[in-house]
């Protein structure tokens, strides 16, 4: 079958890749590594997402850990955030998340975190694939089955978190939220009501076959279009596990993850919260960010992508700033993980903090242009991409085209059959055709079908 994890836990079609059976016995094989040969029963957090999926795979998972010995606690829909946060408050030993992010409905996955809320390092991953691969696991005696208890105050005990990171109110903004029909759906509203904000909210009508269709943080033209004109102060759009955050001022400019981190760093360096005057990005951060940063004062420190990655990187240099272009972004002084409402949050509380509107506060970053594209493929075709020299050969070219005055990025999709090229410097059209050479010599070589992004 080949590896299940990729860089956000294991993904893919329900009931093809990610079938019942498949995620039982994840389920049997994460509570035998992460609780292993402890004398005490564990204890597991489990949410979900609103996908058709998600209630069979949680039931499916749910058996897993409980036929090996574990007790769960079902929290129900709730973002990814908010289980990793909830692991530390009910002092579980770890907990699992079933989404697809910011896939689309016919996909489905398994996200593990550990006992301290972060997601568990690759070892670990590694032999939970094992084990689930091999179904050598060893079963609980029949006095030992785990328990299920299910938490009717999980949603309220995690914005009662959301609120307690701010001190200062929403009171008289006016926020427009797109939920992508997704897990913030149950959560958004009252979390920026109670923060005193006037909220109307969007895309938040989850009905299982609609989550990240046409909305949320991948389609922000909707809620940039909808603030316009509507005497909005700004707006926030989420992906459909609600670890990802993009902005819109009250004009419906776009704030991404670069420029929401460029403006919450800048206002921690100014309050001394910015540790060691450092923030973590990844290869995917625009060179208008870096160049923020320096004019600014503040160090960037890249990382794979991944917020995986960036975690690893703050963790070990003791930061407290990081996060993706798209919208992963780490309060680390808040969270263990990426936070799509935290983000919202924290931004809109700055800008009322300071008296001034998003308006005042985006476009601080000059960025390069970008070109993207993605080319469809499979496992065997992500292989080859690392082996054939006709692909390297022509990165190495377009690498020496640009110079100092840009780069290129293409790699694997870590959660999607995807190659994904990234070209940015400081000429668009140059670029554009770089991206377009790239996508074709791709495509050539695995076979795959061409999408611009």
């Amino acid at each position: 079958m080949g590896r299940l994890f990729g860089t956000d836990g294991v993904r893919g079609v329900a009931n093809e890749f990610l079938t019942c059976e498949m995620a039982m016995r994840i389920g049997r094989a994460t509570a035998s590594v992460i609780v292993g040969r402890r004398r005490r029963r564990g204890v597991f957090a489990l949410g979900w997402d609103p996908r058709t999926s998600s209630e069979m795979l949680a039931a499916s998972v749910t058996a897993g850990l409980c036929s090996a010995g574990a007790d769960v606690i079902m929290l129900g829909v709730i973002p990814t955030p908010g289980v990793a946060y909830l692991i530390q408050k009910y002092k579980c030993d770890g907990g699992i998340m079933i989404s697809a992010s910011h896939n689309g409905p016919e996909f489905n996955g398994i996200k593990v975190f550990g006992g301290e809320g972060y997601k568990i390092p690759d070892e670990l991953e590694e032999r939970i694939e094992s084990l689930a691969l091999s179904g050598d696991i060893p079963l609980s005696s029949p006095h030992d089955i785990g328990r299920v208890e299910r938490t009717e105050n999980s949603v309220h005990d995690y914005i009662e978190y959301l609120k307690s990171t701010v001190l200062h109110s929403l009171d008289g903004m006016k926020i427009l939220l797109d939920c992508s029909n997704g897990a913030t759906s149950t959560v958004a509203e009252k979390l920026f009501s109670e923060m005193g904000a006037e909220v109307t909210v969007i895309s938040a009508d989850p009905t299982g076959d609609n989550i990240n269709l046409g909305c949320g943080s991948t389609s922000i033209e909707n809620i940039s279009s909808a603030v316009k004109g509507g005497g909005y102060d700004g707006g926030a759009a989420f992906d459909g596990d609600g670890d990802r955050c993009i902005a819109v001022d009250g004009e419906g400019r776009v704030l991404d993850g670069d420029d929401i981190m460029a403006v919450c760093a800048l206002d921690m360096k100014r309050r001394g919260k910015l540790k060691k005057n450092t923030v973590v990005g990844t290869v995917m951060t625009n060179f208008g960010f870096g160049r923020y940063c320096r004019d600014n004062g503040i160090d960037l420190i890249t990382t794979k992508v991944g917020d995986r990655y960036v975690l690893e990187e703050m963790l070990l240099g003791g930061f407290s700033l990081g996060g993706e272009q798209s919208g992963h972004i780490i309060f680390r002084d808040h969270s263990t993980t990426g936070d799509g409402l935290l983000t919202a949050l924290q931004l809109f509380s700055l800008s009322a903090r300071l008296g001034e509107g998003l308006t005042s506060l985006s476009g601080q970053v000059e960025k390069y242009p970008q070109s993207s594209a993605v080319v469809s493929t499979d496992s065997s075709g992500k292989l080859l991409f690392y082996t054939d020299h006709r692909i390297r050969d022509a990165v190495d070219r377009a690498e020496a085209e640009l110079g100092d005055r840009g780069r290129v990025v293409v790699r694997p999709s870590g959660t999607e059959p995807l190659i994904r090229i990234m070209a940015e410097g400081e000429d668009e059209d140059t670029i554009k055709r770089i991206t377009e050479e790239l996508r074709e010599t791709v495509s050539a070589v695995l076979g795959g079908e061409e999408e611009c992004e």
